[in-house]
């Protein structure tokens, strides 16, 4: 007598089953990653922005001998310190001013928080 019992097999169901919690789970960390990247890449367009803001001031503050610059200053049409910057994260760079004896400029926006460039 043979009392073994007959292997199973996967059903179709179980594989197209474990193939979509697969996709999914794929799918997941491939959502995450995307938002991961995007935060970054605004991140360092933010930092670009004031990058430009502080090269456009110093170059301001050495010419009209001066000890501080206000974005309305660099960003005037008149002054060719800095293009206008568009804002990336819902960022403000109206009520930004630059000094000399600054080490760091910071930003804040809802989306990122605060960034900060250091001098």
């Amino acid at each position: 007598m043979n009392n073994q019992s007959p292997r199973k097999t996967p059903r179709l169901r179980d594989l197209i089953l474990a193939a979509a919690v697969i996709i999914g789970i794929l799918a997941s960390m491939c959502v995450y990653s995307f938002y991961l990247v995007r935060r970054q890449s605004l991140h360092n367009a933010v930092l670009s922005n004031l990058r430009i803001i502080a090269s456009g001031a110093d170059q301001f503050m050495a010419e009209k001998s001066r000890t501080q610059a206000t974005y309305r200053d660099l960003a005037d049409p008149g002054n060719n310190y800095v293009r206008s910057v568009a804002p990336v994260a819902g960022e403000d760079y109206s009520g930004l001013t630059v000094a000399k004896s600054q080490t760091q400029i910071s930003i804040s926006s809802a989306a990122l928080g605060t960034v900060t460039f250091h001098l």
